[in-house]
């Protein structure tokens, strides 16, 4: 079976209300389905409205649902009223085989009853009539494309908005003050190894700060990103593993051949053995996060993407650098906190769940290395659907 493209859009009222990570989870965990990009938007009003007369004649939806689904749009996704600011709408693609039944079955229909757990609709979403049978609250959580036609129609429509509504989204109307921090977190590689609620898990943790998400964005880190974003990295990893080194190899030695070490010997180890080892573990780091080994990284492809992918967010709010590193932990998942997520989630100092800027200037200088800005979704749209 021929793969497909599909798209989970988590409406304002889920983000506003932190249950992305809950949805985002439960999508993440399906076999055979790999999240590829994703984008927040602030749909401005030409966006809104096109969307919503695109649902209100879509021949692919059911006639009873059409009118449904294109009121609740023009309610819940324009900007609002009283100061025009937008409101946040996450955008997700997905790839695999029969991706769109499979979304749809993880979804559940407009109707599932809130007691029904088992679909995203089901926990998440409500459709409540009166006694007269006639719709009193709707909130369907996501929105989902009923067949790849559908889908094909609705990503050409936000793909055509992407650059003007999507992106980061600095003036959201969630956030009390629009010159709020932002700090950046990347949920790492490891949490995508194989299909599994991890990545929303750690986004859930995330959402007790109370700040709020403003940019995603699914990445591959090339190699140059790599060594631009870990450069400061290599000199530590050299200076801190150069003494610890040095005595192992000294022991080691002495060990074999039954003398001490001389001091012009462990000199040459720590000039030496010391660096190397800072060097490979820096190589380590970079394989990690690109999936490549630096040393054999022709020059004309360290600008390509990397074979393994993560989750970028940005955050904003009062105090958002020192909020999420609070709830990230230490480096080390041995010395973190029960409930924060290295050591929920972190096997040890780099496979360690996430990353999290450590000042406002760094994650500044982070963003501008990752640029979560870019459209990301264009490239996969074109792929399946032009």
């Amino acid at each position: 079976m021929a793969k497909e493209l599909g798209f989970v859009m988590i409406t304002p009222h889920s983000i506003r209300k932190s249950r992305t990570g809950g949805i985002i989870g439960r999508f993440s965990r399906i076999e055979g389905l790999d999240l590829v990009a994703a984008r927040m938007f602030g749909p401005g009003h030409d966006l809104v409205n096109r969307f919503a007369e695109q649902l209100r004649t879509m021949k692919d939806i059911a006639p009873d649902r059409r009118d449904t689904l294109a009121d609740y749009v023009l309610r819940a996704f324009a900007p609002d009223t009283e100061s025009g600011r937008p409101r946040r709408v996450m955008l997700l693609l997905y790839e695999g085989e029969n991706t769109i039944e499979k979304i749809y079955r993880a979804a559940g229909g407009l109707a599932d009853a809130q007691e029904s757990a088992d679909t995203v609709r089901g926990t998440y979403g409500d459709f409540v009539r009166g006694p007269d049978g006639n719709l009193v609250y709707f909130e369907p959580a996501v929105l989902i494309a009923p067949t790849t036609n559908a889908a094909k129609q609705m990503l050409a429509l936000w793909q055509e908005h992407a650059e003007t509504d999507g992106g980061i989204i600095n003036n959201a109307h969630s956030l009390a003050n629009v010159d709020a921090q932002r700090t950046l977190v990347i949920i790492k590689p490891d949490n995508f190894r194989f299909p599994s609620s991890r990545p929303g898990n750690i986004i859930d943790l995330f959402s007790h700060s109370g700040l709020r998400i403003i940019g995603a964005q699914v990445h591959r880190m090339s190699m140059a990103e790599a060594k631009e974003f870990y450069g400061p990295v290599q000199s530590v990893l050299r200076e801190k593993l150069c003494g610890h080194t040095t005595d192992k190899a000294c022991l080691a030695l002495e060990k074999e051949f039954g003398f001490v070490m001389p001091a012009d010997v462990r000199n040459a180890l720590s000039g030496t053995l010391g660096p190397y080892c800072g060097d490979y573990q820096f190589y380590e780091i970079m394989r990690f996060m690109t999936g490549k080994w630096l040393p054999d990284v022709p020059e004309d492809e360290m600008n390509s993407a990397g074979t393994v992918r993560c989750f970028i967010l940005i955050y904003a709010g009062d105090n958002a650098v020192n909020k999420i590193r609070t709830i990230l932990g230490p480096t080390d998942p041995r010395k973190a906190q029960p409930g924060s997520v290295r050591k929920e989630y972190g096997s040890d100092i780099m496979v360690n769940a996430a990353h999290a800027s450590d000042s406002p200037e760094n994650a500044r200088r982070e963003m501008g290395i990752l640029k979560p800005e870019r459209n990301g979704l264009k490239k996969w749209i074109d792929a399946y659907y032009v």
